[in-house]
């Protein structure tokens, strides 16, 4: 009994250790998935509105050019302060708020410089032109050069004010050289900018003008009587620099270097620049 009693609890623990089986082994830990990086968020243009101070002779073409440099350029806006080249070199060097100097002259722009109100290496030339004698679409005025402006019968000679109009400076120059400045006394009036001067042919309260070649040609109420030769006066050059203390200076370099582009030239050419 004892043997087969023995035999029994033998086989039974065999059968038990057969179904439990062999424990498994214990899984190797599985790495967390990699979790992506959140994309950086596309890099935003900078809104920037930039107060351009302008020559009144290219208010035509840069009103023109706002547009297209507005759309090439999302998020940057322009408004523009136009005047005489003097007036708003003057405005500037009060502290009025200016990104971009845009002058008729070097002078002007040079007084600026000298007093380094705007920043020297971003100063270029974007444009040139020319001087022209201009009366009324409809006026019977027929005098055909500017030696001529001494004939009796002008009683009006609108020209921009000599000390800061650079077209009234370039008017003066040409005068004096052809020696009929004094003649002229007291038959001049002066425009507090070339646009005025234009204002006042178109309107007939001056029988002739002094005019850039670009103004003449933006105006279908005034007709060229002569353009005056380059050696009269000094180089009509428009200078262009970002304003020392704009406080949008890269926007500021955008736009000049707009207008100086293609597209820019193609404009400033539309409108009667060289």
């Amino acid at each position: 009994m004892k043997k087969q009693l023995l035999t029994l609890c033998t086989s039974l623990g065999l059968l038990l250790t057969a179904c439990s089986g062999t424990p498994a082994a214990p899984q190797a830990a599985q790495p967390a998935p990699a979790t992506t990086a959140p994309a950086t968020p596309a890099a935003q243009t900078e809104k920037a509105e930039i107060m351009v101070s302008a020559a009144a002779s290219l208010t035509d073409a840069l009103n023109e050019l706002k547009t297209t440099f507005e759309a090439d350029n999302p998020g940057i806006t322009v408004t523009y302060n136009f005047g005489s080249s003097g007036k708003l070199a003057q405005q500037i060097g009060q502290g009025a708020p200016s990104d971009v100097f845009l002058s008729a002259s070097a002078k002007d722009m040079n007084g600026l410089e000298e007093k380094q109100l705007i920043t020297k290496d971003t100063r270029q030339d974007f444009t040139k032109n020319e001087l022209v004698l201009i009366t009324g679409a409809s006026s019977s005025v027929a005098i055909d050069s500017f030696e001529k402006l001494t004939d009796p019968s002008l009683k009006h000679i609108a020209v921009g004010e000599p000390e800061t109009v650079p077209a009234g400076r370039y008017a003066k120059e040409v005068m004096d050289t052809l020696k009929i400045g004094d003649s002229l006394n007291g038959r001049l009036v002066y425009g507090s900018d070339v646009r005025q001067v234009l204002t006042f042919v178109e309107s007939g309260n001056a029988d002739v003008g002094i005019v850039y070649a670009s103004d003449a040609a933006s105006s279908k109420n005034v007709k060229v009587l002569a353009t005056a030769k380059s050696e009269w006066h000094k180089p009509i050059v428009y200078p262009g620099a970002v304003v020392a203390a704009s406080t949008h200076a890269d926007a500021a370099k955008s736009f000049l270097s707009y207008l100086t582009s293609d597209k820019g030239k193609a404009i400033l050419q539309k409108y009667g620049f060289q």
